[in-house]
């Protein structure tokens, strides 16, 4: 069955009482079930909140601002559920689609990475964290696997020699793997019995022990070392990651909507992709990066992460990205501007711009997990806006 655009008429998806297309458990993230599935969380998988507080939310002041045909084609032809864009803070952009509205909250996928990065990072200004320590200084249990001898900051910037296939059409793959231990989907109903499918996240960390290259010689993206790093955090302050998100970040931006984050059979927090949070909550996290931090992100934190090793990045990941990086749980557009962007698959994406002004939210449901063409098209589309506000 195929995916429709915002423009088509929908797939009755999970609509009726009892639902006449109930969402298949395996296939619930491909098209068309992810239309529906990636703004209802919550109905299909067990969740853990990101409480935001008690405080009120923070202000965002709006000054609307028209920026043509050209923006509406586009977020129509790439299947976009929301859309928000903040210049010098205020709200100049800001739709829904699909029958996403403002308290609605959307899988983030690996924008999940980049909220776990910058937890990292408010922690390691504190000393409670060390990117020059060794993964095993946290978490000794993997001694016996392949990041023996890996540092954090390795593992934060995916350029330890550990092997993880992210092949996400191969339910075999290690990626395919995640699925199952992270809980997301259920072992395949025509798995080979003979195979050994890991039951929770922590099993699948520990089973991974083959070394594809030297740690530190090259980049290569691993989902699964945002869950490492995640074991990490919670080892290092006692506390399990959806706490750590809402009392370092979520309280303190003022966000509109507890958020929250899918569990693993063994109760874990999916630190490599299951966070869900509003449109406008992504857009105050971006805010509080293109800010300065705001007394909660190390300024050097926020500096270090722009400045990324352009040698180490090329294909697949430069198809996108030609003059890119990858630091700190961030990808980094060009060694000029040193935009940042936390990006997912099927079309997640916070872009942060500080020679704009500008931070831009997109949240989709692709029917692709990756799409080149897509991609380049939003990011063309950002600069163009870009250049309009400061026009």
């Amino acid at each position: 069955m195929g995916s429709f655009l915002n423009a088509d008429q929908p797939v009755p998806v999970m609509e009726g009482s009892p639902p006449s297309l109930i969402i298949p458990r395996l296939d619930w993230d491909r098209p068309p079930w992810n239309r529906w599935a990636f703004q209802h969380i919550r109905e299909i998988l067990p969740t853990a909140e990101v409480w935001k507080g008690a405080g009120a939310a923070s202000a965002l002041p709006t000054r609307a601002v028209d920026f043509g045909p050209e923006l509406d084609r586009l977020l129509d032809a790439t299947y976009t559920d929301g859309f928000l864009v903040l210049h010098r803070g205020e709200i100049v952009c800001e739709r829904y689609f699909n029958g996403m509205g403002p308290r609605s909250l959307h899988l983030s996928q690996s924008v999940a990475k980049s909220v776990v990065g910058t937890a990292f990072g408010i922690l390691a200004g504190r000393g409670l964290m060390s990117t020059a320590a060794q993964v095993t200084d946290y978490l000794p249990e993997l001694v016996e696997t392949a990041w023996r001898g890996a540092t954090m900051q390795q593992v934060l910037d995916m350029t330890t020699g550990v092997r993880y296939s992210e092949n996400y059409t191969d339910r075999y793959s290690d990626v395919g793997q995640t699925d199952v231990a992270s809980g997301w989907k259920p072992v395949p109903t025509d798995a080979d019995p003979a195979f050994r499918w890991p039951r929770h996240m922590f099993e699948q960390i520990l089973g991974l022990t083959d070394l594809q290259g030297q740690h530190g010689s090259a980049f290569a993206y691993r989902s699964i070392e945002s869950d490492v790093l995640a074991f990490a955090m919670e080892r290092a302050t006692g506390k399990r990651l959806p706490q750590i998100i809402s009392e370092e970040i979520w309280q303190k931006i003022g966000a509109d909507e507890s958020a929250g984050f899918t569990l693993d059979p063994a109760g874990y927090a999916l630190a490599s992709g299951g966070f869900n949070a509003t449109l406008r909550d992504y857009a105050r996290l971006g805010r509080l990066w293109l800010s300065g931090g705001g007394g909660i992100i190390p300024k050097d934190w926020i500096e270090d992460t722009r400045h990324g090793n352009h040698g180490m990045f090329g294909e697949p990941y430069s198809y996108s990205l030609p003059r890119g990086a990858y630091h700190n749980q961030f990808w980094i557009e060009d060694p000029e501007s040193r935009a940042i962007m936390a990006r997912g698959v099927f079309g997640q994406l916070i872009y942060i711009n500080w020679d704009y002004g500008m931070v831009a939210v997109k949240l989709s449901s692709w029917p692709d997990f990756l799409s080149t063409d897509f991609s380049n098209a939003t990011l063309a589309e950002l600069h163009r806006i870009g250049r309009t506000l400061m026009s």
